[in-house]
C-alpha cells in the first residue's frame, strides 16, 4: 500500500449506526439530511481525499448501478450510498483507467472495505497458534516490567515475580502476553535501548517455550525487539505503529514475527478522531508492507488513550465497526486507563476495574478481536458472556468458531 493510497480513508456508515450516517449527510450537504431515511439505502461509505477527476468516476459509476453520491464543497470527502452491489460497480470502474496509480489505489482501498462486511478478518498465525476471528474475542494479558506503570502493577528489577505474574495470567485464562519494559504513560521517563533490554529479554528468555502462549514484546525500538524475538518473543506491540523506528518494520519481517501497530496520537487535532487514525493506521500498514511483512501477521490497534481527549476516546470506542474496513484484527486496549477514570468523576487506576469491564464488554460488541487488560480473570469472563450473548449460545465460544460477527 503506497502513501497515497493511504490517505484514501474508506469506511463503512451503514451497516452500522444510522445517527452517524445522517450526522455526515448533514455536515456534507445540510439538504440531504433524510436521504437515507427516504430512499432504500443499505449500504454507505465515507471516502475522503478525491480528487475531481475520482470523484467523476465514482458519480458516473455508482449512479448508473442505482446508487448516489452526496458530497462536500470541497475538501473530496464524499459519501457513496446505495444497495451494497451498487458499491461494487465503483471499483471495476475505476480499474478501466489502469494506466493511474491513484485510480487503482482508490478502487484497491474500496474493495477491501467491500471485502471486509460482514466477515471476521484473517486468522492470525504466531506463537505457534492459529487466531481464528469471529469466534471469540481473545484477551492479551499485560506484564510491565516497568517502576512507573500508570496503572500501578509495574514488576522492575525483579524477574521471577514478572514470570510468576505471567504465568498467573495465563491461569486465569490469558490466550497471550505482552511483556513491556518501557511506561508510555503520560509524561513517563524515555528508557534507553539498554535498560530496556535488561528488564525484558531475561523474562521474555524464561517464558518462552515454557508459558503455553504466545508472546509478545511492547517496544517500539528496533535493537529491543530482535533481541525479545530472539529470546523468543513471537509479536511486537508497537506504540507508534512502525513509524517511530525505520528498523522496526525490517526487524519484524526477517523474523517473520506478528505485529500490532498502535496508532500514537500525539497532537490529534478536534473533529473526526476516526478518520485521523483511520489513516494512521493505513501508514502503519504500509510501512510494514513495504518492510515485506505479510498482511496476515498485522494487527490494528487504534491506541485509546495516546494522544487523545476523553471525548475522543469515547468516539473511537463507540465507532469501532468502522476500522474493520482495514480488513485486519482490532486489538483495544483501554484497561485502566484516564478515559474510564475522568467518566467516574475523577477515580484513580485502582479503583476502574468496573468501568474498564464496560469499555471491554463494547468493544468486544463492537469489532475488537483482541482486548488487552490488567486483569485478566475478570474481562474473560466479561468476553465469555459477550461471545455467548453475540453467538446466541451459552459456551462463550470457547468450544469451536461461531462463524462471523454479525453485521
Amino acid at each position: 500500500m503506497s502513501d497515497a493510497a493511504a490517505s484514501h480513508n474508506v469506511r463503512w456508515l451503514l451497516p452500522g449506526p444510522e445517527a452517524e450516517l445522517h450526522r455526515t449527510l448533514v455536515a456534507l450537504d445540510p439538504e440531504a439530511g433524510g436521504l437515507a431515511m427516504r430512499r432504500a439505502v443499505t449500504a454507505a461509505l465515507l471516502v475522503d481525499d478525491l480528487s475531481l477527476d475520482q470523484l467523476r468516476v465514482v458519480e458516473r459509476s455508482l449512479a448508473a448501478a442505482g446508487g448516489e453520491v452526496v458530497r462536500a464543497e470541497e475538501g473530496g470527502r464524499a459519501l457513496l450510498l446505495g444497495p451494497r452491489n451498487a458499491l461494487g460497480a465503483v471499483a471495476p470502474a475505476l480499474r478501466d483507467f489502469s494506466d493511474r496509480a491513484p485510480f487503482a489505489e482508490l478502487a484497491a482501498a474500496i474493495e477491501q472495505a467491500l471485502l471486509a462486511l460482514g466477515r471476521p478478518p484473517p486468522a492470525l498465525a504466531w506463537g505457534g497458534e492459529r487466531w481464528l476471528f469471529g469466534a471469540r474475542t481473545y484477551v492479551l494479558g499485560i506484564v510491565n516490567v516497568t517502576p512507573d506503570s500508570f496503572s500501578g502493577d509495574g514488576i522492575a528489577g525483579d524477574p521471577d515475580r514478572a514470570v510468576a505474574h505471567a504465568r498467573r495470567l495465563v491461569a486465569e485464562g490469558a490466550d497471550a502476553i505482552d511483556v513491556g519494559g518501557e511506561s508510555t504513560r503520560p509524561g513517563h521517563r524515555p528508557v534507553a535501548a539498554a535498560e530496556e533490554l535488561e528488564r525484558v529479554v531475561p523474562v521474555v528468555e524464561r517464558l518462552a517455550g515454557t508459558l503455553g502462549v504466545p508472546i509478545s514484546v511492547d517496544t517500539s525500538k528496533a535493537v529491543v525487539a530482535e533481541a525479545a524475538l530472539a529470546a523468543g518473543a513471537d509479536a511486537v506491540n508497537d506504540v507508534h505503529g512502525l513509524l517511530f523506528d525505520p528498523g522496526l518494520a525490517g526487524v519484524v519481517a526477517r523474523a517473520g514475527a506478528a505485529v500490532f501497530c498502535m496508532h500514537d496520537g500525539e497532537g490529534i487535532p478536534p473533529g473526526d478522531p476516526v478518520g485521523v487514525v483511520l489513516a494512521g493506521l493505513r501508514r502503519s500498514l504500509a510501512a510494514a508492507a513495504a518492510a515485506g511483512v505479510p498482511p496476515e501477521r498485522c494487527v490494528v490497534d487504534p491506541g485509546i488513550g495516546f494522544g487523545k481527549d476523553t471525548g475522543q476516546n469515547l468516539a473511537l470506542l463507540r465507532r469501532l465497526d468502522e476500522l474493520r474496513a482495514l480488513g485486519r484484527p482490532i486489538l483495544v486496549g483501554t484497561s485502566r486507563k484516564s478515559h474510564i477514570g475522568a467518566v467516574l468523576g475523577g477515580r484513580p487506576a485502582q479503583g476502574r476495574l468496573l468501568g474498564t469491564a464496560a469499555t471491554v464488554a463494547w468493544a468486544a460488541a463492537h469489532g475488537a478481536d483482541i482486548v488487552r487488560v490488567h486483569d485478566v480473570s475478570a474481562m474473560r469472563d466479561v468476553c465469555r458472556v459477550v461471545d455467548a450473548i453475540r453467538a446466541g449460545g451459552a459456551d462463550g465460544g470457547e468450544g469451536g468458531s461461531r462463524g462471523a460477527r454479525p453485521e
